[in-house]
């Protein structure tokens, strides 16, 4: 087992005292007893449903070096194991999250965005995969726990350390920036996304803006400079202890830019002006969008001293990841399906990148181009329109059937003309049996909405349908 921390530092960085004999070596930080391995810490915080003391037991069954519990808990704990006791666990958390951050000369990288914070995450972990020990957040840990999980994770000998950074609200993003304290602050886009809880994209823009409040003194901005915010990104930037605004995008005057975007159906080659530097690669994933993200990457990496031309190597072995257009061979009678697995989340901005990628997608001998709808959530007053808006798209694109499910998509399936409209439910659950009766070889069916409409069911169902024809997976 590596060691992450030791017993007598994680108990310094979390402020606590020690009850029994806390490992001499911990191998990682846990707060879900589900992934826990033997010598982890356990952070018995408290989640939306959960109480993390209530897992103590099972944390030691499974043979945790130590739990982190609250005072209030800490005397009917007493003897399960070693416990670290303190006023409150997830603050307890946030401590030895600074901590790791302070004891790291790690290279630190913060990514927010209202799309693509999680895909461009991954793809800056692989570009500098080579050039030293990367750590990056796991999955989407963006919030309040996730951040600091993240970075209580990290180990002290990293070279580059990215991490992701969400929001609901404003507020939010300058309380974890100022944890992580990065050396470059990426920002990459602006959209509608949030407006139940913000009165204006514009709002959106200051809450995003709050990353660079976080920077090191004399760190990075990169901010993309064609979204039509870059200008309030940028005097946020400016009021920060940014030293360096870096823009990129597709603009004439962006610092990195995309001269040509070619878009294939598995990948997407980009002719770049990196810094004054030329620069042609290869990207392993389909997206004009995901291009666009790649320039943020290559300045990132420039700017962290990472060699540029094995970044943008590397960016060839890049795949989507589950739910972030994935792509599956479906084995059906007389041929292939393509599913297109885009069921993570969904946005109008995401949304339209991907039906823009489903466009450009090759279907076989009279195969159809299939997008499957389900709600975009948490869009306030504007959803009606924004939902209805996405008929223009779908038409850009050559769909040639919709499936959709959910209340707000009755505002699409309402403007769609006839022949496009496949079946409208009121819940993802009830397109199971129209969108598999409607499938044949050839088609392209891509499959999209918020993670609380579980839509992804209806993905877990396609595959699973035709398990046993052993689909195999397409490399994107």
């Amino acid at each position: 087992m590596t060691t992450l921390w030791t017993g007598q530092e994680l108990i310094a960085a979390t402020g606590g005292r020690a009850e029994g004999a806390v490992a001499a070596a911990i191998g990682g930080v846990s707060i879900d007893t589900r992934s826990l391995s033997p010598g982890d810490v356990f952070f018995a915080i408290r989640g939306d449903v959960h109480d993390g003391h209530t897992f103590v037991a099972e944390a030691f069954r499974r043979q945790a070096a130590a739990a982190v519990v609250d005072e209030a808990h800490a005397g009917e704990m007493a003897g399960l194991g070693p416990l670290i006791v303190v006023p409150d666990v997830l603050c307890a958390l946030e401590n030895a999250g600074r901590a790791a951050r302070v004891r790291s000369r790690a290279g630190v990288v913060a990514i927010t965005g209202s799309v693509g914070k999680t895909g461009t995450k991954e793809a800056l972990r692989l570009a500098l995969a080579d050039q030293g020990t990367v750590h990056a957040s796991a999955a989407s840990y963006n919030n309040h726990w996730g951040v600091p999980l993240s970075l209580a994770r990290m180990p002290a000998g990293t070279d580059f350390g990215i991490f992701e950074i969400g929001m609901s609200a404003s507020g939010e993003i300058v309380q974890l920036t100022g944890m992580v304290r990065p050396d470059v602050a990426v920002v990459t886009t602006v959209a509608p996304v949030h407006l139940e809880f913000f009165p204006s994209v514009t709002a959106i823009a200051d809450a995003k803006g709050e990353i660079f409040m976080g920077l090191e003194p004399g760190g990075a901005a990169v901010i993309n400079r064609d979204i039509a915010e870059f200008e309030r990104l940028r005097a946020h930037a400016a009021a920060s202890p940014a030293g360096r605004i870096v823009t990129f995008g597709e603009h004439e005057q962006a610092d990195v830019r995309a001269k040509r975007i070619l878009s294939r159906a598995e990948c997407t080659v980009v002719e770049a002006d990196v810094f004054g530097t030329p620069a042609v690669y290869r990207i392993g994933s389909p997206g004009r969008h995901i291009a666009v993200n790649s320039l943020a990457v290559l300045a990132t990496a420039k700017l962290l001293g990472a060699d540029l031309a094995l970044a943008a190597l590397a960016l060839g072995q890049l795949s989507p990841p589950v739910g972030r257009g994935e792509r599956t061979r479906l084995q059906v009678p007389g041929g292939e399906v393509v599913l297109i697995d885009e069921s993570y989340n969904a946005n109008p901005a995401s949304m339209l990148a991907a039906l823009a990628a489903l466009g450009q997608t090759d279907i076989g001998f009279r195969g159809r181009r299939i997008a499957v709808l389900a709600d975009m959530l948490e869009l306030g007053p504007e959803s009606e329109r924004l939902h209805a808006g996405l008929a223009s798209a779908i038409e850009e694109n050559a769909i040639d059937l919709v499936f959709a499910a959910g209340p707000a998509m009755q505002a699409l399936w309402h403007v769609l003309p006839p022949m496009v409209r496949g079946a409208h439910t009121q819940a993802p659950d009830g397109l199971e049996g129209p969108v598999l009766a409607s499938l044949r070889a050839g088609d392209v069916i891509m499959v999209k909405g918020s993670n609380g409409t579980r839509i992804s069911r209806l993905v877990t169902f396609l595959k699973n349908r035709f398990a046993d024809a052993a689909p195999a997976a397409v490399r994107a």
